[in-house]
């Protein structure tokens, strides 16, 4: 017979089911407080995450806003509509440098018939011309160009309406019909000089009465015979008068001619008998006009910015009026691109050079007006 009570028992006790019980809740607590700290933080990280890509669409929102703005504030203070913004400027295309900003004061129609002159060198077309335009506008002409209303200007005739409209006010009157009365030939001025300072002034007063233009014209003439047949034949039209002042001005200029020719001639009738019969002196230009601009920069680099902008074209046949025997090649001129002498001894280049002015297409460089 065997006896149980020896044996020990394989099944468990109550306390063990118990001990056991109590470390499984413990671990279970245990993951359960890791679960939700792994939980909590996923979370964070998923806020800050979150949080970090709306402040980076925000800073892009921003800036594009920004950027939009921008764009819409130059589109607004730009005045040109945009057939004329999208039009594509020439490459070769190049401003001229001649003419002076206008800044306001002065008569805008001269400025922008100066500006029209120039350009028709260039191109004729209404986006160059109204694209190129501002470029020659400064202190409140340009402020007043910034300010116009964005795609108000479609073409070049409505620019130049609007502008000459808004500075019609700025125009300054210098002399009137009275002033004429002032102007007076000088004792060593030739007629043509006069005719051209008067014609000069005349044409900056409005509306001038044609009898009183004449009646000026003659009074201002100097003491001599014209101004004596003048008051013989009592000429009454202004046509009638340029005439006859035509003719005493070729008569004029026809006399200095064979004054100045006189000498040449016995300079040159000397070296030919002491000399062989094949040298003789390279053939010099007579100046064109007796009173000469003065500049505030130098000849040849004036003529250089012309050439470069295309203003006038260089002679075509410039060498053909000096002998090239003579050539000095230690002297070079810019106008003709020529050996022989530099541009300031150049007559062709000072004589060029004093009709653009008397254009009024130097007036930035002239330093002052004899």
């Amino acid at each position: 017979m065997t006896d149980h009570s020896a044996t020990p028992s394989n099944n468990p006790t109550n306390a063990d089911l118990l001990a056991t019980n109590a470390a499984l809740l413990a671990e279970n607590q245990r993951m359960a407080e890791l679960l939700a700290g792994m939980q909590n933080n996923n979370e964070r990280k998923s806020k800050k995450k979150n949080t970090d890509q709306h402040e980076e669409h925000q800073s892009e929102s921003n800036v594009k806003t920004g950027e939009t703005h921008v764009r819409t504030t130059r589109r607004r203070n730009n005045p040109f509509s945009k057939e004329i913004m999208s039009f594509k400027m020439p490459k070769n295309f190049t401003l001229p440098m001649t003419l002076a900003p206008y800044k306001g004061i002065g008569d805008p129609k001269i400025h922008v018939t100066k500006f029209e002159s120039m350009m028709f060198l260039n191109s004729n077309s209404d986006p160059i011309l109204c694209r190129s335009f501002p470029t020659f506008l400064d202190g409140a002409a340009l402020l007043w160009f910034s300010n116009l209303p964005a795609g108000s200007i479609s073409s070049f005739d409505r620019f130049t309406k609007l502008f000459v409209n808004h500075f019609a006010a700025s125009k300054i009157y210098i002399q009137d019909s009275d002033y004429l009365s002032t102007i007076k030939q000088g004792q060593q001025e030739s007629l043509r000089e006069y005719m051209m300072r008067f014609t000069e002034a005349a044409m900056q007063i409005p509306d001038l009465n044609p009898e009183v233009q004449l009646h000026a014209i003659k009074s201002g003439l100097r003491p001599g015979k014209f101004q004596e047949a003048i008051a013989v034949t009592k000429s009454k039209m202004l046509k009638e008068f340029r005439e006859k002042a035509q003719g005493e001005i070729e008569i004029e200029e026809l006399r200095e001619a064979r004054r100045n020719e006189k000498p040449m001639k016995k300079e040159e009738e000397r070296p030919q008998r002491s000399t062989s019969r094949d040298i003789r002196k390279p053939f010099k230009l007579a100046p064109m006009f007796n009173l000469y601009t003065k500049f505030n920069t130098k000849r040849e680099d004036k003529i250089k910015e012309i050439l470069h902008n295309k203003l006038i074209r260089p002679p075509a046949r410039a060498g053909t009026y000096q002998d090239q025997k003579y050539v000095d090649k230690n002297k070079h001129c810019a106008l003709h691109q020529k050996f022989g002498h530099t541009t300031d001894e150049c007559v062709m280049a000072k004589d060029l050079l004093e009709r653009l002015a008397r254009q009024g297409l130097l007036d930035k460089y002239i330093l002052t007006r004899r």
